[in-house]
């Protein structure tokens, strides 16, 4: 079994930014650091006082510590890590772009007054599940060890779930619709039609090739920490400029296979070296 340390380690990185957002978000909340209605979503404050942040800030609180904060948090690190491992696998710009377009779809949905909720938290987390579901129809979930559901009818179960925790079903229905929308956009309109309608923006592959983490298979971005020097130059070794009739010219320090080879001074360490004469030469 692994350490915390390795499992946190072993998180992919989108699943673990937005879970441990979430987890700060919350963990603050509860220490008292920020009133949690300064990050609520109010149209009023956006548009009036240009309060931009509340446009964002919604998303990552999905509750104080309870047993649906828990719930939640076990949703994102499961099914997030699920989704980033499998049908996102080097594909990150395209999940950060899910993440993106599912929160756009949220907040048009909240304009709406009757949709109209201060936390989108708990609709983002919903997300997940629901195009996981799409994705895995007929993978096995055990429930808590008593029964098994085909994946398909896994929102359907949460949902149930929450009626039976006392959470608010309007939260989850407008994560399903959100899901719903990208998922037909994305892969059912597709392959009806042949026509992709909602690809991945440029910007988004921009911010994930800078942010450095994970891999775009189809990135029109490199992620490439050489990009950013001023000035790359070529390499050249010492006369690889010269022309080739300077090359064909021999050169001087070329040994001379013709000349007389110098004498061996192989015998430069005998002691004694005499002279000789035929025996009867005198």
């Amino acid at each position: 079994m692994s350490t915390p340390l390795e499992y946190y380690n072993s998180i992919p990185p989108v699943t673990k930014t937005y879970a441990a957002a979430c987890l700060f978000a919350t963990g603050a909340y509860t220490l008292q650091l920020y009133n949690v209605w300064n990050i609520a979503l109010f149209y009023s404050d956006v548009f009036k006082r240009f309060q931009i942040w509340r446009l964002i800030t919604p998303f990552f609180f999905i509750g104080r510590f309870s047993l649906n904060f828990a719930f939640r948090l076990i949703t994102i690190l499961y099914y997030g890590a699920q989704l980033e491992r499998g049908p996102f696998d080097k594909r990150t710009a395209d999940l950060v772009w899910m993440y993106v377009f599912g929160a756009a779809s949220l907040l048009v949905m909240t304009a709406i007054p009757y949709l109209w909720t201060p936390f989108l938290g708990p609709s983002m987390v919903f997300i997940l599940p629901y195009v996981w579901s799409r994705e895995f129809p007929n993978a096995r979930v055990n429930i808590h060890g008593l029964f098994e559901l085909k994946g398909f009818y896994l929102p359907y179960y949460m949902i149930a779930a929450d009626l039976v925790l006392g959470n608010q079903l309007k939260q989850s229905m407008m994560g399903i619709a959100a899901g719903h929308l990208y998922y037909f956009l994305t892969v059912l309109y597709p392959l009806s039609t042949g026509n992709n309608i909602l690809k991945t923006p440029r910007l988004i592959h921009k911010l994930v090739a800078f942010w450095g983490e994970g891999f775009q298979i189809n990135s029109p971005f490199r992620n490439d920490p050489a990009e950013g020097v001023a000035f790359r130059g070529r390499g050249r070794r010492l006369n690889g400029s010269r022309s080739t009739s300077t090359r064909s010219e021999p050169r001087d320090s070329e040994p001379d296979e013709t000349a007389t080879p110098p004498p061996s001074s192989s015998a430069s360490g005998v002691a004694f070296r005499g002279r000789s004469n035929r025996l009867g030469s005198r």
